[in-house]
């Protein structure tokens, strides 16, 4: 069988091969700044062997989906799927070896980077059964596996960079392959780079990647500065599968293309000055107000969250086993009563929001039990929707108001839900801003930056409309509530 694909020509005009095999064994570093060809590159050494293994492309801009144009390649819209169906696809794509490209476009980075991590973490850990051959290909890795800290939450960086390092470290004994393509080995964290044995090198204008590329190739530093002389779609090679001494190579064509390309010239409009200056003028406040949608309150619940609307809304209705009393018959409290009281009593304790779930969770059942509660019939994903309902006090709301509350609260993803139903009771009720202290107290942090980083997701998911404001403000509207007052942040 034939192992080895033709990815460019020397200086010669000599064909230049990579052995795929090899290449399976010894994983692959790319390094190129923007427009050194370092996209080029990466769809070349996919479509050459398209043929040959399953290969798995972790895009973070959509620049690969075109890949399905002319390949058995299925794009997985990152965007469309919740973090269960991301990993249960991945584990579908090791069993049947299914080429992938999974399109993060859609996704804020922190997004990008949770689900990209999940994917490859099933990936990982799928069973001994399915260790088939497949190529990973992990376009931008310095988001993935950055050298230090940045502006994401250091749980995400974590799980981030738990996945890339088991991808290069104990991947391949279960037959994953990593390719990791960056444009700053600086900002690559080491650990992830240095598990590759196998090199190309594009252009680069700064002095520490220069260095770092060249001694990654086993060049001297003063030959470092021909890696600035590089012609976009020209890389220096140097692996086990590629070559054993440094090669300068330039990248052949590719038959796909990226879906969007902005860097050539195109002309410029001919509008004169009047006309250009009333296309971005006109009817300017419609476009503003059209840019926080109206949601319909009565939009219908996904029958898979149906059960997370409020499961003690009502008390239980007697059985047949069990006759119905009156009160004056049994004025014991029921199972009912005792578990709203207890939810009550831990939501009133102001450092109940910065306990774990699962603390929280042995404790309300702890309190049911003591008193006389055994049976409450909660498990702990109910527990946590049912307690941010009582850190945000919605059953002070009128009964119609708690109930379109929660129906717009259904979907909403447990761990942030008590901090949007703060949000959401304020501008149900017409009032002025929930206090900032408020919002991190329903969120369980002390953390200003937490807090904006949350709203910020909430207007990602579409549940919040933030409106900038040039003194520094910011100023929160709920969509699908008429004449909500308006919610004022800091």
């Amino acid at each position: 069988m034939k192992t080895e694909i033709i990815i460019g020509e020397d200086r010669s005009g000599k064909p230049t091969t990579i052995d795929m095999e090899e290449l399976l064994a010894t994983r692959l570093l790319v390094q190129g700044n923007s427009g050194s060809g370092k996209s080029h590159l990466l769809r070349r050494l996919l479509e050459e062997s398209a043929d040959l293994v399953q290969q798995v492309v972790i895009d973070p801009e959509g620049d690969f989906t075109s890949l399905a144009d002319l390949f058995a390649h299925i794009v997985i819209d990152g965007a469309a799927h919740s973090v269960q169906e991301i990993e249960v696809l991945a584990r579908r794509v090791r069993e049947h070896r299914a080429s992938v490209v999974l399109a993060l476009e859609g996704l804020d980075v922190e997004q990008q980077i949770r689900c990209a991590a999940q994917f490859i973490g099933a990936l990982f850990d799928a069973p001994r059964e399915h260790w088939y051959p497949a190529l990973v290909v992990v376009d931008e890795a310095q988001m993935f596996a950055p050298a230090v800290s940045g502006e994401i939450s250091e749980e995400t960086r974590r799980l981030s960079m738990n996945a890339m390092t088991n991808l290069m470290c104990r991947g391949r004994k279960r037959g994953l392959a990593g390719i990791v393509a960056t444009q700053r080995l600086a900002k690559l964290a080491k650990n992830v780079a240095a598990e590759a044995s196998n090199f190309l090198m594009g252009r680069t204008f700064l002095d520490i990647d220069m260095v770092r590329a060249a001694d990654l190739l086993g060049m001297e530093r003063k030959q470092a500065e021909q890696i600035r002389d590089l012609e976009r779609g020209s890389f220096l090679g140097l692996g086990p599968a590629i070559t054993r001494r440094p090669l300068s190579i330039h990248i052949g064509p590719t038959r796909t293309g990226a879906k969007t390309n902005a860097s050539g010239l195109m002309p410029l409009p001919t509008a004169k000055p009047d006309e250009m200056e009333a296309l971005l003028h006109t009817k300017l406040d419609d476009e503003v107000s059209a840019d926080a949608p109206e949601k319909s309150a009565g939009s219908p619940v996904p029958e898979s969250l149906s059960r997370n609307l409020d499961i003690l809304d009502e008390a239980p209705a007697a059985t047949a086993d069990e006759p119905a009393q009156t009160k004056s018959e049994n004025t014991a409290p029921s199972q009912y009563d005792i578990a709203r009281e207890t939810l009550r009593q831990l939501a009133a304790d102001p450092a109940s929001t910065y306990q774990s779930s699962s603390s929280l969770f042995q404790s309300f059942l702890t309190k049911c039990r003591l008193a006389g509660a055994h049976a409450v019939g909660m498990d702990m994903e109910q527990f946590r929707r049912e307690f941010a309902v009582a850190i945000a006090g919605i059953d002070q709301l009128e009964p119609e108001q708690q109930d379109r509350v929660k129906h717009m609260a259904a979907a909403v993803e447990s761990d942030i839900m008590a901090p949007y139903l703060v949000i959401l009771r304020s501008a149900i009720e017409g009032k002025g801003s929930p206090d900032e202290n408020e919002l991190a107290a329903a969120y369980g942090t002390s953390s200003p930056g937490r807090i904006r980083r949350l709203l910020d997701h909430l207007e990602t998911l579409g549940l919040v409309v933030i409106r900038e404001e040039y003194g520094g403000g910011r100023t929160l509207m709920v969509p699908g509530i008429q004449g909500s007052s308006e919610v004022q942040t800091a």
